[in-house]
């Protein structure tokens, strides 16, 4: 799905998006956690690509498979945490809507991004990240810029790498949940830059036509308070393109 973006409306859209289960915080009445301690590293994953016909469209259609490995301790406990924010913080909670919402936020967000409409992300993410963000995209090189944007239909994985729930000093509860995304981009990167990903040539057709597609990965968290009287919203905490935003 394509998306173009350039106007406030654009954040209601997100907002609707995302809502119920998954919606997102203004950063403004956004209030910081404490130190997060050490985080669960992203599964590794395994992945294949292959192209055939399909039938009723025109030309080879591209299959994904990917394989995760994970550990059973780690989805036991995601598992866990999910039934704590049903029972004592959100009876409505459901993962399988929360990611959804999760990656079309990833999507319109990194698109964001690569485009420098960084006031655009004002009601999408906390105001401490933005800011860094703001130093950062400033920095970077075209090739890099171009790679951050996801389109949603590029985004070959979505899993979670943790969740917590904590209390700050005042008291107020908060759930944060990273989730962890592996899209394709075609952008024009050196093969050794995407650091873990690896750059596959997918072919369409005979040997004489390429697709070179860039497979890369990134993470963002997603915060939520849910004192008493709070807003029942989401903001992005955390960005992480690793090898392309440091």
């Amino acid at each position: 799905m394509a998306l173009r973006c350039a106007a406030p409306g654009r954040v209601r859209w997100l907002a609707r998006a995302l809502a119920g289960s998954a919606r997102l915080l203004p950063p403004a009445t956004a209030a910081p956690g404490p130190p997060s301690p050490a985080r669960t590293r992203p599964p590794q994953l395994g992945v294949r690509f292959a192209s055939s016909a399909g039938s009723g469209t025109e030309g080879p259609q591209r299959r994904v498979m990917v394989v995760r490995i994970t550990s059973p301790f780690a989805w036991l406990r995601t598992r866990f945490y999910y039934l704590l924010i049903r029972l004592y913080f959100d009876q409505e909670f459901s993962i399988e809507e929360f990611t959804r919402g999760a990656k079309q936020a990833f999507s319109v967000v990194s698109k964001l991004l690569s485009q420098r409409k960084l006031d655009l992300l004002e009601e999408l993410v906390s105001a401490e990240v933005l800011q860094v963000l703001k130093e950062k995209i400033s920095l970077l090189p075209d090739s890099h810029r171009d790679a951050l944007a996801a389109d949603i239909d590029a985004i070959m994985y979505t899993t979670e790498g943790d969740v917590r729930i904590y209390y700050d000093d005042d008291g107020r509860k908060f759930v944060s949940i990273l989730m962890c995304f592996w899209y394709l981009n075609g952008a024009n990167l050196p093969d050794e830059v995407p650091g873990e990903a690896k750059v596959f040539q997918i072919v369409f057709g005979d040997e004489n036509t390429k697709e070179k597609k860039h497979l890369l990965t990134a993470n963002y968290e997603f915060q939520r308070e849910f004192t008493e009287g709070a807003k029942p919203d989401w903001t992005i905490t955390r960005i992480e393109h690793p090898r392309l935003l440091e």
